[in-house]
């Protein structure tokens, strides 16, 4: 029977191993301090800010949620991130995407100080990630390194696929893994021989959004398979074809409307792979978990109490 992932597990490990660096900093200096820029009243944005603010409350992290208005322009987002960069009391900026249509989002994400950057989305922490130097990592792949790391799954001379290529996942992922000596191979939706390619993989980490897009044909037998997906479906056909030998997943179906899905097939991946995470509960909390770390870090290193972590 194939392993389950548990990425819950893993994030309260890694938030018990940054209490007692946080109590160390508010007691030597100050607590890690975040700031949290949300634009406007997308309710999704809402939830995820909402459940950062949880995190760093549990950890004694002082956090602060700025919400400038849906008109608000470029340069004004702009100015406010640089008034964030000059505060001594503010380690971590993060600014929650997606930002409104109007917003050139890449000058945004620029403007933050790269040493508060702790989304790890500034070209300086790319480019230090692509140079194998320390630096603040993408939240969502450092969460995937952790996961395997700590559930002792070997990386080193094994072949990794990676299917999809955006800057926030795959990209990095698929450099971290070449770090720990992977060989990497980044697939996405113009690939020729998807399946074929995707059943090759030793590690097979699915981060192209599409629901349960990966079934069978793509997961070679025995793999470990990180589903980063998040997809929520709210029509019953939909969800029966892909639920349909899951009686208790269509009760919660009826009951609340719509189901999470990943980008792996669910029923697909159990009978296939020999490691994998679900969905959700799987790459999901480790996500703000290393926003966590990243925070504690960025502050470790402005206050000069780094304890070494890269």
């Amino acid at each position: 029977m194939a392993e389950l992932l548990d990425g819950i597990r893993i994030r309260d490990e890694i938030q018990a191993e940054l209490k007692p660096r946080v109590e160390r900093l508010a007691q030597r200096v100050r607590p890690p301090g975040l700031a949290v820029i949300l634009v406007g009243h997308n309710p999704a944005s809402e939830i995820y800010v909402r459940n950062k603010v949880k995190a760093c409350e549990a950890l004694g992290i002082r956090s602060e949620k700025l919400t400038p208005p849906e008109t608000c322009g470029t340069a004004e987002l702009i100015a406010l991130v640089e008034s964030l960069n000059a505060r001594d009391d503010v380690d971590g900026i993060l600014v929650q995407l997606p930002l409104p249509a109007h917003v050139d989002t890449r000058r945004v994400l620029e403007a933050v100080d790269p040493d508060k950057d702790v989304d790890g989305f500034h070209p300086l922490n790319l480019g230090r990630l692509v140079s194998g130097r320390p630096g603040l990592r993408p939240c969502t792949p450092a969460g995937i390194l952790e996961l395997l790391k700590r559930y002792r799954i070997p990386m080193a001379g094994r072949n990794a696929v990676v299917v999809g290529r955006s800057d926030i996942v795959g990209k990095p992922v698929a450099l971290l893994l070449m770090h720990e000596h992977a060989t990497v191979t980044i697939c996405h939706s113009r690939t020729s021989n998807l399946a074929e390619l995707c059943r090759r993989a030793d590690l097979l980490v699915a981060a192209i959004g599409r629901p349960a897009m990966l079934t069978a044909d793509y997961i070679g037998q025995g793999a470990v398979v990180i589903d980063v997906g998040i997809n929520r479906i709210g029509d019953r056909g939909h969800a029966e074809a892909i639920f349909g030998h899951d009686p208790e997943k269509m009760a919660e179906f009826d009951r609340k409307g719509s189901l999470l899905v990943g980008d792996v097939h669910p029923r697909d991946v159990a009978r296939c792979a020999s490691a994998y995470t679900p969905v959700p509960g799987g790459v999901g909390p480790l996500t703000i978990a290393m926003l966590m770390a990243n925070t504690v870090q960025a502050a470790e290193r402005r206050l000069g109490l780094c304890s070494g972590s890269g």
